[in-house]
C-alpha cells in the first residue's frame, strides 16, 4: 500500500516552521510522506506588463533555497519532496497541489499576529477553509517548539451538538489508526441562558442532550474501536474549550458547516469559536465523504 502523502504550505518564517513542524509529528506517526509546497504568483501575467524574467528566476531560485534550508531541519526518517509552483493564490496552488500528489490532507500554519500556542485565521488559511475538496489543517503558532518524537498522543473528534457525523467519525477513526493514537468524542455545550431561566436546569438538559448525541456517535463507530468520551460545557463555546484538558500532542478534528457545498470545506462557527482558544492543531474535514480522509 503506498504510504499517504500531506502537502504543506511552507513559507520562509516561523509560521511555515510551525505547519513544517506539525506535519512533521504526523508523518513520523504515520509512516507518510511530505510534499513541501512553496507557491508563487501566477508566471501568467497580464499583456500590458511585460515579464521580467530574470526576476521570476531569482525567485525560484531563492524559494527553492528556501525550501531546501527548510528540509535541513525535517527528521531524516521522513520522506519528503520539495516543490514549488505557481498559482494564482497560495491556496488554490496547494488545493492543485494535493491534487497533483494525491494527497490526504493540507497543512498551513497560523496567521500573523496569533497568541502563543493558539491559531488565528488568516487569508490563506481562510479561503482553504472555505474552498477546499481536501481535509485542511491548521498549526497553532509555536508547533515548533514541540519536538517532532512528541508523536500524536490522542485524536479528538468534535462530534456537534446534532445527530449525523458519519463523515467525520469515519475520518476519526482513519486518523487515529494511521497516528497510533487513541480517540475522544466530544461534545461541547454552550450555556446562552434567557432572562430569568435556570442554570441548573439548563445545563442538565443541554448536558443530556450531548450525551445522547455522543452514544448515538459512538454506536456508529466500526466495531473493536475504543472511545473515550466527553462533554464541556461553559457560558461559550470558548469558555468550553478552555474547560477541557488538552494533551501536549492533541490533534482535533471538526466537520464542516452544513452551508458547505458537496464534498468541500466550510468552516462553521463553532469551529470558528473553538479554535481561538484551542492549544493544539486542528484538522477540518469535508462535511460529506469523498474518500480522503487523514491517513
Amino acid at each position: 500500500m503506498a504510504a499517504a502523502r500531506f502537502v504543506v504550505g511552507y513559507t520562509a518564517n516561523e509560521h511555515g516552521a510551525d505547519a513544517l513542524a506539525f506535519a512533521t509529528r504526523l508523518a513520523t506517526a504515520s509512516e507518510a510522506q511530505l510534499d513541501v509546497v512553496m507557491v508563487l504568483p501566477s508566471e501568467a501575467r497580464s499583456s500590458t506588463v511585460p515579464s521580467d524574467v530574470g526576476y521570476e528566476r531569482h525567485l525560484k531560485a531563492r524559494s527553492r533555497a528556501w525550501l531546501t534550508e527548510a528540509s535541513k531541519g525535517l527528521d531524516p526518517e521522513v520522506a519528503q519532496s520539495l516543490h514549488v509552483r505557481y498559482a494564482e493564490s497560495f491556496a488554490e496552488g496547494l488545493i492543485s497541489a494535493a491534487h497533483e500528489f494525491g494527497a490526504s490532507l493540507i497543512i498551513v500554519g497560523a496567521a500573523r499576529g496569533g497568541i502563543l500556542g493558539r491559531s488565528r485565521i488568516g487569508s490563506v488559511a481562510n479561503e482553504l477553509l472555505h474552498s477546499s475538496d481536501v481535509p485542511v489543517a491548521l498549526a497553532p503558532s509555536g508547533s515548533r517548539e514541540l519536538a517532532s518524537s512528541a508523536g500524536i498522543s490522542r485524536i479528538t473528534a468534535a462530534v456537534g451538538s446534532r445527530p449525523g457525523a458519519s463523515a467525520l467519525l469515519d475520518a476519526a477513526v482513519r486518523l487515529s489508526k494511521a497516528m497510533h493514537a487513541p480517540l475522544r468524542l466530544l461534545s461541547l455545550v454552550s450555556i446562552d441562558l434567557p432572562a430569568g431561566m435556570d442554570e441548573g436546569l439548563a445545563e442538565l438538559t443541554s448536558t443530556a442532550h450531548a450525551d445522547e448525541v455522543l452514544a448515538a456517535a459512538r454506536r456508529e463507530l466500526p466495531a473493536g474501536i475504543e472511545v473515550s468520551v466527553a462533554v464541556a460545557t461553559g457560558d461559550s463555546i470558548e469558555a468550553a474549550v478552555r474547560s477541557l484538558d488538552w494533551h501536549q500532542g492533541e490533534v482535533v478534528l471538526v466537520a464542516s458547516s452544513r452551508l458547505a457545498t458537496p464534498h468541500h470545506l466550510f468552516l462553521g462557527s463553532t469551529a470558528s469559536k473553538m479554535i481561538r482558544e484551542l492549544p493544539v492543531p486542528m484538522i477540518v474535514v469535508p462535511r460529506t465523504s469523498t474518500g480522503k480522509t487523514p491517513s
